[in-house]
């Protein structure tokens, strides 16, 4: 466990704002986090960390595991914990989740520091973690970074490709993840879990989806070197701080489906978060590929195999799956919010995206 700042020491320099918490207030009981158990759990296992009375925000937007700025005395952490309701299994591993940061701190791969973990129910009702409030943003939107300009804008770009080809360059067994994952038969494996969730969360007809599976299923390629997997990288992952004209990456967030496999999938699904904000469906999505000064598909793909001379080849498989996935992510989530499951605003409109992301993921494979 990392240490806590001492006393009077900031855990951070991002504001609330920055997690995209907006204008929500804050709250002494907020849904899924009991304050008064929380500030017992943390005065045994960080002391000095927070000073109670805590309040908490609910960080907004978020559609998977529940995040929230904590605040108590002069300094605020964040918590995360799996999401209320419908949970499927091996998702929102919340030990996992803090394991990789853990691991990753005395890396080139900014990640937030981390201060205790619960692996069990016993205090707030399921396993969360509790991490550094990091300075700096998560752009998801092209109309936030047009005031940076394009200069800063393509900066911010090349420094997202670059950190991912640092996550790749890491050495699993140098800090202590060589038993992270199975990365023999780790494509096939992807295949039948994403399948495994998709049935876990059927509760329509969707057009394609069983088709797009299928063609998966029979077109398995040869894999990659493996690498540490982060699994839903993209910009709205990352924190940039801006102070200043920096743009520097300060952290990676968002760690709860990475593992060990073939470095390729993540390449293939941040090729898909490029293309989303065209594909329709009104699933909110990030379009900050839109903005100018943000590099091109063939220049992103570029970037990353000159940085880390991994051969890329045909990637019609990694952007069939990663559209997949994404679907099948989407499926569960208006799941959750058809059964009253979920916590926030925005889920409306989340299930009418997921036929427009199979559409897409067709279209990629049959262009192989």
């Amino acid at each position: 466990m990392t240490q806590p700042p001492a006393p009077g020491e900031p855990t951070g320099g991002a504001s609330p704002a920055a997690y995209g918490i907006g204008d929500s207030s804050e709250s002494a009981d907020p849904p899924g986090l009991p304050l008064d158990a929380l500030a017992d759990f943390l005065a045994r296992e960080a002391p000095g960390l927070l000073s109670p009375p805590l309040t908490a925000r609910l960080v907004a937007g978020g559609k998977s595991n529940l995040t929230y700025v904590v605040t108590g005395g002069e300094h605020s952490v964040i918590v995360r914990r799996p999401p209320l309701g419908h949970v499927l299994a091996t998702a929102h591993d919340m030990v996992r989740e803090h394991r990789v940061i853990t691991a990753l701190r005395d890396t080139p791969v900014p990640v937030p520091a981390t201060y205790a973990v619960c692996p069990d129910d016993s205090v707030i009702g399921a396993p969360f973690y509790v991490m550094e409030l990091a300075p700096g943003t998560p752009f998801r939107l092209a109309a936030e970074l047009e005031p940076l300009g394009p200069g800063r804008t393509r900066a911010i770009c090349e420094r997202m490709v670059d950190t991912l080809v640092a996550l790749h360059a890491v050495d699993p067994a140098a800090v202590g993840l060589s038993d992270f994952g199975r990365p023999e038969g780790f494509l096939e494996r992807q295949v039948r879990r994403w399948k495994k969730q998709l049935d876990g969360s059927r509760s329509r007809d969707v057009a394609g989806i069983d088709e797009l599976h299928a063609w998966l299923a029979a077109n398995v390629p040869p894999e990659s070197p493996p690498a540490i997997v982060h699994g839903d990288f993209r910009l709205d992952n990352l924190l940039v701080d801006t102070t200043d004209g920096r743009d520097q990456v300060t952290a990676v967030l968002d760690w709860e489906m990475a593992t060990l496999g073939d470095p390729l999938t993540d390449v293939g699904l941040l090729q898909v978060y490029q293309a989303l904000a065209g594909l329709g469906g009104g699933a909110g999505v990030s379009d900050v590929a839109l903005a100018p000064g943000w590099l091109g598909p063939d220049e992103i793909l570029q970037r990353y195999a000159a940085g880390s001379g991994r051969d890329l080849g045909n990637l019609s498989f990694h952007l069939g799956l990663a559209y997949f996935k994404l679907a099948v992510i989407l499926e569960g989530i208006h799941y959750r919010y058809t059964q009253g499951q979920t916590v926030g605003a925005g889920f409306a409109s989340i299930g009418a995206a997921v036929e427009p992301l199979v559409a897409a993921g067709l279209h990629a494979v049959k262009e192989e």
